[in-house]
């Protein structure tokens, strides 16, 4: 079976709005079969129906008292408790936000000025210095994530205002283990992040036992007069595609990225007991909307289709996650049937766990590098790997290469992601695509 269950009407409609469906009237040989999802995926039609009317009906500035204003609330609201009943929290544990980017920046800054704050407070307090007094605050994370986690990281290093740890992750399971992650904290460690999913691999990291073990650790840091460590994941690639429960991460933050769980380009950020148990400082300053911690007049039409994309994702994971799977398979089937040998499941190590829909591989040949592969390829659109990487021309991808993948295979690396509506049919398609790019390329003399 291509799904977990017959197709319903308005799988049928997202499918004929989708990039590469069937119901697209265009030429054969014209015609495009999208596998790019990790990249960003389209808007669902009852996401795009929410939005629309959100922007007929609640047009009104959410703080104001009049019809239009409150309806703009009421949708607001609904959406906080959509987002919190997708990850398994609470809605004042919502924050909104632009995006993945800004979540992300938003909890370094965090954590780094709560450093400062509860270290000069101690100071002004103590009769002995504090352990760490004088010391700038450490962040442990991996070498495998974002950018959007890697360059404010590597921005506070070089402004001297943190000192950062970056763990590699093994090149047996491409995972970071939870041992390094433990043996890279220090005194005065303040924050582990760690993505939940890679967006090149799509290996699954060990974030419940990362925060298990930090939270143990916490323990002992309190009885020494340390301050506890802060567990933040990115869950960006694995919403929409996974069962996601903060409960079950045991994490204090999560990041929430719309447009890649069929939403509109805005996000969230999940704070665990937000003002209470879990500090957050704001970046910017304004009119107090989100409780001060986010201000700005609130973008009702895009929260309300975050809001319905997160229902959608809480109502059909287990089916969406069921589908992509199937379809994964069946692909890595056909790659293998066609190419045998020569073709290399880049994301696939041993015991590993991965997201459904992910497949990264190269195909070894000297002239079969994935940049010039995708550019003969003329059904397949695709990428090789992170969207913002894709200026990097042939040099490998240094999330392969930190999982030890070889640099001729690194540099040949194609990566496809499947969504919800792709079909076996255009898997098809796809593989005989790459199959005629390969032979016109090392028919080049």
């Amino acid at each position: 079976m291509e799904a977990a269950g017959p197709r319903s009407r308005d799988a049928r409609g997202r499918a004929a709005n989708q990039p590469g469906s069937r119901a697209e009237k265009s030429p054969p040989e014209s015609r495009k079969v999208y596998m790019d999802y990790n990249a960003t995926t389209p808007l669902e039609p009852e996401v795009i129906q929410a939005m629309t009317e959100a922007m007929q009906e609640a047009w009104g500035n959410p703080s104001s008292p009049y019809p239009a204003g409150r309806k703009a609330k009421e949708i607001i609201n609904a959406a906080r408790e959509n987002l919190a009943k997708m990850i398994g929290g609470r809605p004042q544990d919502m924050i909104f936000t632009s995006g993945g980017t800004e979540s992300n920046n938003l909890v370094i800054h965090s954590v780094v000025k709560h450093f400062h704050k509860i270290h000069a407070a101690v100071g002004d307090t103590a009769e002995r210095p504090s352990p760490v007094e004088g010391a700038l605050p450490h962040i442990v994370t991996c070498t495998v994530e974002h950018d959007s986690i890697r360059l404010p990281l590597e921005h506070l290093v070089e402004e001297q205002v943190a000192e950062v740890t970056f763990v590699p992750v093994s090149k047996v399971n491409g995972q970071v283990e939870a041992e390094d992650i433990l043996a890279a904290v220090r005194p005065t460690t303040c924050l582990v992040t760690i993505m939940l999913a890679n967006n090149e691999t799509g290996v699954i990291m060990p974030v419940p036992e990362i925060s298990r073990r930090v939270r143990a650790l916490n323990q002992q840091r309190a009885a020494g007069g340390l301050p506890g460590v802060l567990v933040h994941t990115d869950a960006a690639q694995a919403l929409g595609k996974r069962r996601v429960d903060v409960r079950d991460l045991g994490v204090d933050f999560l990041t929430v990225v719309g447009h890649k769980f069929y939403g509109p380009r805005i996000g969230a950020l999940y704070v665990r007991g937000l003002g209470e148990l879990t500090p957050l400082y704001p970046m910017l300053f304004g009119g107090g909307q989100e409780r001060n911690f986010r201000p700005g007049t609130e973008n009702t039409p895009m929260i309300a289709g975050l809001g319905k994309a997160a229902e959608l994702v809480a109502e059909k994971c287990e089916a969406y996650e069921a589908h992509m799977q199937a379809v994964r398979d069946y692909l890595e089937e056909r790659l293998a049937a066609e190419f045998g040998e020569r073709v290399h499941l880049n994301s696939q190590f041993p015991g590993t766990e991965r997201l459904p829909n992910t497949c990264n591989f190269s195909i070894q040949g000297p002239r079969l590098q994935g940049r010039l592969v995708l550019a003969q390829c003329r059904t397949l659109l695709a990428s090789l790997g992170a969207a913002c990487h894709s200026d990097h021309g042939d040099r490998p991808s240094p999330v392969l290469l930190s999982c030890g993948v070889p640099l001729d295979l690194a540099r040949n690396a194609i990566r496809l992601s499947v969504g919800r509506g792709t079909t076996r049919a255009e898997v098809d398609l796809v593989v005989q695509d790459l199959k005629q790019a390969v032979a016109r390329l090392e028919g080049q003399a």
